[in-house]
């Protein structure tokens, strides 16, 4: 379980696609560099978010740490387009002393959304996006919550005929979180 607020923003340093190591276990790997900060108190098997998504530490080391990555991760999330020096938000599994300054998330992601349009206002960024799965919309209510690339965002629109909502990243936000940097088009 995590909060949605980001804790610190990593790098992938090698996605590998078949990892015959243990920490790989014959399947899709991903190791994030550059977050030492959050694995001072790290264990194997400790459950850590990657963009939103729950995964488990097979690896680490002070500076980085890797874990495996299913083939229903990959189909439900958007860490199998992460490449080389891609930026990721991250964040511990929470404890019984953690703040709950976002929401409850869980890490299991249900759907990606594709950026439909990036518009300022005032010192805030609007993003409008579009679900892959359109039944998804149900669950999504203005002034509601939504976890995106890891981070408990405000959902301030909604249209349902038209098959999208927006968020709004205040400037605080934006510089602490890998979505700020997402152009039209993106997911």
């Amino acid at each position: 379980m995590f909060t949605g607020i980001v804790e610190v923003t990593g790098t992938v340093t090698r996605l590998e696609k078949q990892d015959d190591t243990a920490a790989g276990g014959g399947g899709t790997s991903l190791t994030i560099s550059d977050c030492g900060e959050i694995l001072t108190d790290a264990h194997l098997g400790d459950s850590i978010s990657i963009n939103g998504t729950c995964l488990t530490i097979t690896s680490f080391t002070p500076s980085q740490f890797t874990v495996g990555v299913s083939p229903e991760t990959l189909r439900r999330t958007n860490l199998g387009s992460l490449t080389q020096s891609s930026p990721v938000n991250l964040e511990r599994a929470v404890s019984a002393t953690t703040r709950m300054g976002g929401h409850f998330v869980q890490g299991h992601v249900d759907t990606i959304a594709k950026i439909l349009s990036v518009t300022p206002d005032g010192n805030s960024l609007v993003f409008r996006l579009q679900p892959r799965e359109k039944e998804v919309l149900r669950y999504v209510v203005e002034k509601g919550y939504v976890t995106l690339d890891g981070a408990s965002l405000t959902v301030t629109a909604v249209d349902d005929k038209a098959g999208w909502w927006e968020v709004m990243l205040i400037a605080y936000t934006q510089e602490r979180v890998v979505m700020a940097a997402k152009k039209r088009g993106r997911r």
